[in-house]
């Protein structure tokens, strides 16, 4: 019994090891096994073929067939994910092997597939060239390159999807660009203007390719042909991608030429101007001032400096005219800058045209000139709110402390309270709006006498008190002034007494006050009988 005891729990033991060694290695191989599942699933996810391959790691054989099944199995039209990561990693993994040859066969193969995108076929053209590179095969890494890009046997659209990816690859400019890297590197100045002009003519180009072929150009000294490269790529393009075009145009030609050709140059930056986004005016209008500044004349440069105050964004004028007014003052001194202040009040915002007052109204002040400088903070207080402002108002005390007088203090406060009241009653207007906006139109006298009085209230209150007042003001008839009606007569007396009371200060003229301080001697006056004859007939009757 107790042999057989033992033999029994030998052979469950045993047992046991081997289920754990066969749990072992299921745990090793569940990777392996939830990959073959999914891959089961969709076998044209690129993803899970890569994570394949790894769970192969370091077994060649398994790696390689992984890798040849992939490339069999995965339909390009319905493949999730890059299928051309497939091809690259297989060609890569028999480079690191160093078979260049295999690797080579396998990126001919790749390169005759029927990708979805050109960019995937690109890729692998470029990769293929990237590895004779690294092997330093230059002329390999050329000749693949020129295969690329050499044109199909008929012309077709880029993005005709009705056409096999190899017949639009000559006008993908990811294989172009290399292969202007390539020329640039390892080729002729010939064959490196070529590749560019034919990037040009398929009008595949950008503007850092045209940026790129100026620059190239200007390096073997032939600079002309740069500023036609420049040209050309103006013409391809429209703002705002012309933008760094022109300004790497403008910027080499000012440094070649300087003054000699400065009609040309005025002409060129005329011609850029010309349509030129706001946005972008701003850096070119600065270029165009410092080369008047330092070839041509002064007074185009104010009227460049003008023009740019007009020509920027609004946020960019304020500091557009603050250049004007420096080189204005180094220029012409700082008399000539009056005219540009009164321009930079007129066209800036409140705020700036504020701070703009404040700084000529100092200029003015140092020029002794007191009376313009009080003008100009009168101008300025009538977009000063006291109760936001006091820094205004406060620089206006000072200066009249400083230079005015008792007069002038007073006429100071007087405005400051003519502008408090201007802006206390656009508050009070714009709040009376509100108010009787958000006014229920239940809201009545009886609604307000059980609570306190509510602002509607109290802006009616206001307005009859203004409107008592303004009749208070307003002048008083007489009341001694009578009307006579036509047709019916005054008495005497009310007459009399209607004109002795009429004007108290009325001087009264008498005809005895003349001779009323003096006494008048008796004159005596002789008579005569007159004679019958004068009479006639009229004394008998």
């Amino acid at each position: 019994m107790y042999m057989n005891g033992i033999k029994g729990s030998s052979y469950l033991m045993e047992n046991l090891k081997r289920y754990v060694e066969r749990y072992e290695d299921l745990m090793d191989r569940r990777p392996l096994l939830l990959n073959s599942v999914l891959l089961r699933q969709n076998p044209h996810n690129v993803h899970e073929w890569h994570k394949r391959v790894k769970l192969f790691d370091g077994k060649p054989k398994e790696i390689i067939n992984t890798y040849t099944e992939a490339v069999q199995t995965i339909e390009p039209a319905i493949a999730t994910g890059k299928l051309h990561t497939i091809w690259v990693e297989f060609a890569k993994y028999y480079e690191s092997h160093s078979q260049i040859e295999e690797a080579r066969v396998i990126f001919q193969k790749g390169t005759n597939v029927a990708y979805i995108k050109v960019e995937d076929l690109a890729s692998v053209w470029c990769e293929w060239a990237e590895m004779e590179l690294r092997h330093e095969n230059y002329d390999q890494a050329l000749a693949l390159m020129r295969r690329a890009t050499a044109a199909s046997g008929r012309k077709v659209a880029y993005f005709d999807k009705s056409e096999p990816v190899q017949n639009r690859l000559y006008k993908c400019l990811k294989v172009w660009s290399m292969y202007a890297d390539l020329e640039e590197s390892l080729g002729t100045y010939k064959t490196t203007k070529a590749v560019y002009d034919r990037i040009i003519d398929l009008r595949i180009a950008t503007p850092q390719i045209i940026i790129n072929f100026g620059m190239f150009l200007e390096e073997h000294k032939y600079f002309e042909e740069g500023y036609k490269a420049y040209e050309k790529g103006i013409a391809l393009f429209k703002w705002p991608n012309v933008y760094d075009i022109w300004n790497t145009y403008l910027t080499k030609f000012i440094e070649r030429y300087g003054g000699k050709k400065l009609e040309r140059a005025r002409d060129l930056f005329e011609q850029c101007l010309d349509g030129c986004p706001k946005k972008f005016t701003k850096a070119i209008y600065l270029l165009y001032a410092k080369l008047e500044e330092n070839y041509g004349l002064a007074r185009h440069a104010m009227a460049v400096y003008d023009r740019a105050t007009k020509g920027v964004l609004p946020e960019e004028q304020y500091e557009m005219f603050n250049i004007y007014i420096k080189r204005a003052a180094e220029i012409y001194g700082v008399t000539h800058t009056r005219a540009i202040y009164e321009q930079a009040i007129e066209v800036l915002s409140e705020e700036q045209a504020r701070e703009m007052c404040i700084r000529f109204a100092d200029l003015e002040r140092k020029l002794g000139e007191i009376d313009r400088a009080r003008a100009i903070y009168g101008h300025c207080s009538q977009i000063c709110d006291p109760r936001v402002t006091a820094s205004f108002w406060q620089t206006w005390k000072e200066f009249e402390i400083k230079h005015g007088n008792e007069d002038t203090m007073r006429e100071m406060l007087r405005i400051k309270r003519s502008v408090q009241a201007t802006y206390n009653t656009q508050v009070n207007f714009m709040s009376a709006q509100m108010l009787a906006a958000s006014k229920q139109p239940s809201a009545t006298t009886s609604d307000l006498a059980g609570g306190g009085m509510d602002e509607m209230k109290l802006l009616e209150q206001r307005a009859q008190v203004m409107a008592a007042e303004a009749e208070a003001d307003k002048p008083k008839l007489k009341k001694d002034i009578l009307f006579v009606r036509g047709g019916s007569k005054a008495g005497d007396e009310q007459l009399a007494e209607a004109v002795r009371t009429a004007n108290p200060e009325e001087i009264n003229i008498d005809e005895d006050d003349e001779d009323s301080g003096e006494e008048v001697d008796e004159v005596q006056v002789e008579t005569k009988t007159i004679p019958d004859e004068i009479y006639g007939g009229i004394k008998n009757d």
